[in-house]
């Protein structure tokens, strides 16, 4: 089983399902589950959709891909959220290309110290995105200055902000409907 919920099988799709399928195809020409627990609703896949490629894979981004990845990972680690662990960090670890580099970045990432390995501009948005993730009730505007005052600007403060939110949108929604990995190919890669 796949995910606590029902999920209807491209055999069974109707035409707005269909429609939504396709659209959802990974580069492995395959519909994750993460996106197929929507099935019994077209419309929120297509909307998490849109938000999933404009978060992460927008050609304006100007955050590396990279690190995009490593907020993914990092965000739902504080959520333990595996299927997105799983998948995201499997994507930082092919962007990144270096073995021992994300295994110090993986160890600093689950001891919460990710200081240990970034500068303190990417250090500065690990740590607005564990403040953001675990207690977003006390967000204030110095947790933005501390962000302006390493260097980044306000597109890409958003950008982060955005990440952010999105993994807790989907780890939230991956954890509470059991979603799993199984059948999945694992990281949006090749």
């Amino acid at each position: 089983m796949s995910a606590w919920i029902k999920m209807i099988n491209d055999d069974d799709a109707d035409a707005e399902l269909k429609k939504a399928l396709n659209m959802a195809k990974t580069p492995h020409n395959t519909v994750d589950n993460v996106l197929r627990v929507h099935s019994l609703r077209p419309s929120t896949m297509k909307g998490h959709m849109v938000l999933y490629k404009s978060v992460l894979h927008d050609a304006k981004n100007t955050i590396p891909k990279w690190f995009q990845e490593i907020i993914s990972s990092y965000v739902s680690i504080l959520n333990n959220c595996t299927y997105s662990i799983e998948n995201h960090w499997k994507n930082a670890c092919h962007l990144i290309g270096n073995k021992k580099k994300t295994d110090k970045i993986e160890n600093a990432l689950k001891q919460k110290k990710p200081e240990n390995v970034f500068d303190k501009k990417y250090s500065a948005i690990l740590s607005y995105a564990e403040k953001l993730t675990i207690s977003p009730n006390k967000m204030n505007k110095s947790d933005f200055e501390k962000l302006k005052k390493t260097g980044l600007t306000d597109g890409e403060i958003l950008e982060a902000n955005q990440i952010i939110c999105y993994f807790n949108y989907v780890n939230r929604s991956i954890n509470g409907l059991g979603v799993t990995t199984e059948g999945d190919i694992i990281g949006y890669y090749k």
